[in-house]
């Protein structure tokens, strides 16, 4: 990868040269003896994207694969912290996570993004920035319908909007862009280890 100086770029500081190292990412993945990829869970709040990502998890470093869940809430207790929920905001929070996502599959660890995602055009760009770089990137669309989301409501965001008290919820009055081709679609009412199974067998083909 060679970026030249004083060429910004999408995302990127001015007057700044990637630095290659000394070990291919080929070199990485032999010495781990597993190779990294992104696997994009979205889906709307409470839907169950953090639950079967982290079933997921645990199930990869049970059988030998560096794996890491980089979840929307926690990320924005510090690198994205700074972000609020306007449409600018989540971009960004999208752009950053693709980033991240992608520095760990490059150094052999599956990155589980759960994160709402609402927009589909900045999905395709997280996924075209793996491709870019020949990393695997795979989208998981967490399909759970909005009553169901707002039954469960473990976090009590959807009554919360409701009420009035939190403005910008996707689903009630910001937007869910679904997606339209994700690579594998878990109902909303599929057992937990039943849809980590599936991102499973995704992930192995």
């Amino acid at each position: 990868m060679s970026h030249e100086v004083g060429d910004a770029g999408e995302g990127r500081s001015p007057n700044v040269t990637w630095h290659s190292g000394a070990l291919t990412r080929e070199a990485r993945w032999q010495a781990l003896g597993a190779a990294g990829a992104t696997v994009w869970f979205t889906g709307l709040p409470g839907s169950g994207k953090s639950t079967v990502a982290a079933v997921v998890e645990q199930r990869l470093l049970d059988g030998g694969q560096p794996a890491y869940m980089l979840d929307g809430d926690n990320l924005r207790h510090g690198l994205n912290g700074n972000l609020g929920f306007s449409d600018d905001d989540r971009r960004e929070n999208m752009r950053r996570t693709a980033h991240l996502a992608r520095l760990f599959a490059d150094a052999g660890v599956v990155a589980l993004v759960s994160l709402v995602s609402p927009f589909r055009e900045d999905r395709d760009r997280a996924r075209a920035l793996h491709e870019e770089e020949g990393l695997p990137f795979l989208e998981v669309w967490v399909s759970t319908p909005p009553e169901e989301c707002e039954r469960r409501d473990p976090k009590g965001l959807w009554a919360r909007a409701r009420s009035g008290e939190l403005k910008g919820l996707t689903g009630v009055d910001s937007p869910y862009e679904e997606p339209l081709r994700a690579d594998l679609e878990v109902g909303g009412g599929t057992p937990v280890e039943e849809a980590a199974a599936q991102v499973l067998e995704l992930h192995r083909r």
